[in-house]
């Protein structure tokens, strides 16, 4: 798996992962665990989906 995401793009997933997840966690709704995924597609700098679109962004 070759980086596809970065800078900007990473941060913001993984803010987002953290939110959902956290308010998942707390009192939040069970669709809320979908943060996982942005979570997971930010610390590992890849998406599955960017190939298929031709998306790139690291530098």
């Amino acid at each position: 798996m070759k980086a596809n995401v970065g800078g900007i793009d990473r941060i913001l997933r993984i803010l987002a992962g953290v939110a959902l997840v956290g308010w998942a966690a707390t009192t939040g709704p069970v669709w809320a665990w979908v943060g996982v995924i942005p979570l997971a597609t930010g610390i590992m700098k890849f998406c599955p989906f960017y190939p298929l679109l031709g998306i790139n962004t690291c530098k």
